[in-house]
C-alpha cells in the first residue's frame, strides 16, 4: 500500500472523523463525502484511493458508533496508522475491514509524505524522507478479517 499521508494529531474523536449530523447516512460512500469535514474540510474532496491516515495517540476516541470507520472505508484510504487507537474504534474498524497499525513513530511522518505500508510485516517506508519505521503488524487472523473486507464477509467465506 502506497499513498499520501494525511496527518492528524492526538485524540481524534469519532465526531471529528464524521460529524454527528451525518449519522442519518448509512453507506460508506455517502459518509465519505463528509469525512473530517470539521477538521480538514479539503479531505473528502482531495483524498485519493490508497492514501493513508496517520495520527498520534488515541485515534477514534469518543462514541462507539460504526459510522466513523465506515466513512474512512468509503474514502478509499488503504489504512490508518497511529500511536494508539481507542479500543472500540479499533474493533469496529477491523470488523468493517479497515486495516489499522500501531506505530510509535507517527510523529516522524508529516502531512503529504509519500509512505508505503506492508500490513503483514508492519514495515512503513517513508519515501519522502527516505526513512523506515516499524509498526506492530496485525495478527494473521485479524488480517484475514480485514483482507476479506470485514467480519461479515470473513464469516461468509468460513460458512461457504
Amino acid at each position: 500500500m502506497k499513498g499520501r499521508a494525511w496527518k492528524f494529531g492526538n485524540d481524534i474523536d469519532t465526531d471529528a472523523i464524521i460529524p454527528g449530523r451525518y449519522l442519518i447516512l448509512n453507506t460508506s460512500e455517502d459518509l465519505a463525502k463528509h469525512a473530517f469535514e470539521g477538521v480538514r474540510p479539503e479531505f473528502a474532496k482531495e483524498v485519493k484511493k490508497g492514501d493513508i491516515v496517520v495520527a498520534e495517540s488515541n485515534f477514534g476516541c469518543g462514541s462507539s458508533r460504526e459510522h466513523a470507520p465506515l466513512a474512512l472505508k468509503g474514502t478509499g484510504i488503504s489504512c490508518v496508522i497511529a500511536k494508539s487507537f481507542a479500543r472500540i474504534f479499533f474493533r469496529n474498524a477491523i470488523n468493517i475491514g479497515v486495516p489499522l497499525l500501531e506505530c510509535p513513530d507517527t510523529h516522524l511522518i508529516e502531512d503529504k509524505d509519500v509512505i508505503e505500508v506492508d500490513i503483514s510485516t508492519g514495515i512503513i517506508k517513508n519515501h519522502t524522507k527516505n526513512e523506515q519505521y516499524q509498526a506492530t503488524p496485525l495478527p494473521d487472523f485479524v488480517r484475514e478479517i480485514v483482507d476479506a473486507g470485514g467480519l461479515i464477509e470473513y464469516t461468509r467465506k468460513l460458512i461457504a
